[in-house]
């Protein structure tokens, strides 16, 4: 063993010893070993291309919900605008409630949601990934569109909360304390929110008590990211804004969107590790620990897609070399 590999087992040991430490090391595996770059990334990539779609869908079905209130209405398509940083003000300026004839409506609606349930799909896909659900049990098309559905009068309805909310902290207060509110409140109806969202999008053999640890962590996380979103993505933008004021808007907003999608995937993550106790994990193999085993087995019986196909995982101690001989 050489001193490099020497003192990379000496940190396996300690963080295997700490809880806390191989909680984290744990969920940082478990995003690796599923993936999580790349969910992370579609989960960009369709929300980018389904953003205009579900705003628009959100403006027109609150133009009916509000119907006689357009003050209230644009409060709301404000108050969702307002979290995405740079572009809010150019989206704002575009997204209008589809109006015309009954027939035309149906249609823009009709076309809208289609464009819009692209989000609900991938998002329902990653949470399926994240927990290792087999393809055998996954829920078909009709299922996961009556999810899509409900995932969408979710955010309607949190948005109307939040509306609400804020301007109810507003009135009571005034100054700094109506900051400070503003964001303790705003942390916590994300969180309840991210749990509602949770329970749509999960698989119905994962507990609801299994999403509370995940929701309470991404809650104020996607608080911090409402908050200080402009601050993170001009930084990141500090070359190209002044130039480039297009593409900036373009990868402004694909940054925000990467965010909040590696929030949602670690939530997930997190969930997963707690409710299966998947720690301690080994950062050098071999040795596997018992919860190595039971990632690896996991993933292999995630590939289950017909009834009648089951996978078996086993594991030899000590592994075989690469001649294929065991140790001796």
């Amino acid at each position: 063993m050489n001193p490099v590999e020497r003192a990379l087992r000496a940190v396996d040991r300690t963080q295997q010893r700490n809880r806390p430490l191989a909680v984290v090391v744990g969920v940082v595996k478990k995003y690796g070993d599923d993936r999580g770059g790349l969910l992370a990334a579609l989960i960009t990539y369709y929300g980018f291309v389904s953003l205009i779609p579900l705003l628009l869908l959100l403006s027109t079905v609150l133009g009916f919900v509000l119907h006689g209130h357009p003050d209230a209405q644009q409060a709301v398509v404000d108050s969702a605008l307002a979290d995405f940083p740079i572009i809010g003000d150019q989206l704002r300026e575009n997204v209008h409630s589809v109006q015309g004839s009954g027939l035309a409506l149906v249609i823009g609606v009709a076309g809208l949601l289609y464009g819009a349930l692209g989000i609900a799909q991938v998002l329902q896909h990653a949470m399926a990934e994240v927990w290792n659900v087999p393809g055998v049990r996954r829920p078909g098309y009709w299922p996961r569109l009556g999810r899509s559905l409900a995932l969408f009068a979710t955010l309607g309805t949190g948005l109307l909360l939040s509306t609400a909310a804020a301007a109810l902290v507003g009135a009571a207060l005034g100054g700094p304390a109506a900051r400070i509110g503003g964001l303790l409140l705003s942390a916590a109806l994300n969180a309840g929110l991210f749990l509602a969202c949770l329970r749509i999008l999960t698989p119905k053999e994962v507990p609801s008590r299994g999403l509370l640890p995940g929701s309470l962590v991404a809650g104020p996380l996607f608080t911090v990211l409402q908050a200080f979103g402009a601050v993170l993505v001009t930084h990141q933008l500090r070359h190209a804004t002044a130039v480039y004021g297009f593409f900036a808007t373009v990868i402004g907003l694909l940054s925000w969107l990467y965010l909040a999608a590696q929030i949602t995937v670690y939530a997930a993550e997190s969930n997963t590790v707690l409710a299966r106790r998947l720690w301690p994990r080994s950062l050098l193999q071999p040795p596997l620990t018992g919860p190595d085993e039971q990632v690896l087995e996991d993933l292999a019986r995630q590939e289950e897609r017909r009834p009648e196909q089951h996978v078996d995982v086993e594991f030899e101690d000590p592994p075989p070399d690469r001649d294929g001989s065991a140790d001796s």
